[in-house]
């Protein structure tokens, strides 16, 4: 080679050389530039769910094709070179389309903070008024508590032997993350409920003992006891008398028809909540009263005018004092109440149906 083309070879080499230094340089500009580039937007929010198990490619395309960055193998290389690819936490985020990949990988470091709300549970609302509440607050959807609260293996990990939750949603005001998993809504309920029994039925041992062996029934029973106590009585201190009274009709022969419990929440619990209902169920207004066709409804196994005994389950959602009241009833021996007009929430109780009638046509007045 003559010395003319070595030179011309040796300036093209370092031409070559000098073109990809600027390259290079240019590259490692725009590396070091790139975490503080605003990615070019409006400024408006976007809703970006990371969900729990993603990998950080998932995350990057997500972003990118929520129009949130516009770079996702720089993005993931930036996460790399700052050592949080496997660092970002899941949640539901508001971002902005404006922001630059370094607020972005911040945000998601950071993690979404918890949106709570308080949610009051009265006492005594069946399951599917207690989860439209929750739904009400955005914590969870309804459909999605019902299903699950009805799902065997969920009931049969929680150690519940009816055919749904009811009965084992404590009411109580419980702080909820906005949204939440309906199991962990269902779950803090049935746990304080748990909680709440065990102490009643520690307090009450001896009575409970009582009840259980003379009817020979199961916690179930007594809490399905309970929860048509909580719909009958409103002030607490008759809760016993009243639980007393159901207990009276049950055990003793001289009430007549024998052994029924005669309350009319259960026949509206049978119409509203089971997933299958009778003929006259279906053609009733929930809005409306009882009428002959509900009130003598052989096909709704909860018509206690109908079938002796319980009804299948928990009508309702019972706090402590319905419990403790169908723990340990007062021992009396009345049959019948009637409410009390005038808004005092008690009731004038009977031992004969005599005498109940007579309290009937005194506060409810003569047909009453």
């Amino acid at each position: 080679m003559s010395k003319r083309s070595f030179r011309i070879a040796l300036i093209a080499v370092g031409a070559s050389l000098l073109v990809l230094a600027i390259i290079i340089a240019i590259l490692i500009n725009k590396a070091l530039d790139y975490p503080g580039d605003r990615h070019e937007g409006t400024g408006k929010t976007i809703a970006v769910e990371i969900k729990s198990g993603m990998s950080f490619p998932q995350i990057a395309r997500t972003l990118a094709d929520k129009g949130v960055i516009d770079k996702p193998t720089w993005f993931r290389l930036y996460a790399m070179w700052r050592g949080a690819t496997s660092s970002v936490k899941s949640g539901n985020y508001t971002l902005r389309d404006d922001m630059t990949p370094k607020e972005v990988l911040d945000a998601l470091l950071a993690g979404v903070k918890d949106i709570t709300i308080d949610v009051a549970i009265p006492e005594g609302l069946n399951m599917l008024e207690v989860f439209a509440l929750v739904e009400k607050a955005g914590v969870a959807k309804a459909a999605d508590l019902e299903k699950l609260a009805r799902d065997h293996d969920f009931l049969e990990k929680h150690g519940i032997a009816g055919d749904s939750v009811e009965g084992y949603l404590f009411p109580a005001t419980y702080n909820f993350r906005v949204p939440e998993k309906p199991q962990q809504v269902l779950e803090r309920m049935i746990d304080k409920h748990r909680e709440v029994w065990a102490d009643v039925a520690a307090r009450h041992a001896r009575g409970l003992k009582r009840l259980k062996d003379r009817l020979q029934w199961s916690d179930l029973d007594v809490l399905t006891l309970a929860s048509i106590v909580e719909k009958e009585a409103v002030v607490s201190d008759e809760k016993k008398r009243i639980a007393q009274v159901f207990v009276n009709r049950l055990t003793d022969d001289s009430f007549k028809p024998k052994h029924r419990l005669q309350t009319d929440p259960t026949i509206r619990y049978g119409c509203e909540v089971p997933l299958t209902k009778s003929a006259a169920c279906l053609a009733w207004d929930r809005g409306d009263r009882l009428h002959d066709a509900q009130l003598h409804d052989v096909d709704n196994p909860y018509n206690t005018y109908e079938h002796e005994g319980l009804p299948p389950g928990p009508i309702s959602n019972p706090g402590r004092s319905a419990m403790e009241g169908a723990a340990d009833p007062d021992g009396s021996d009345y049959f019948y109440f009637v409410a009390k007009p005038g808004g005092s929430k008690e009731h004038a109780f009977a031992k004969t149906y005599e005498e109940h009638r007579k309290n009937v046509d005194r506060y409810l007045g003569k047909g009453g």
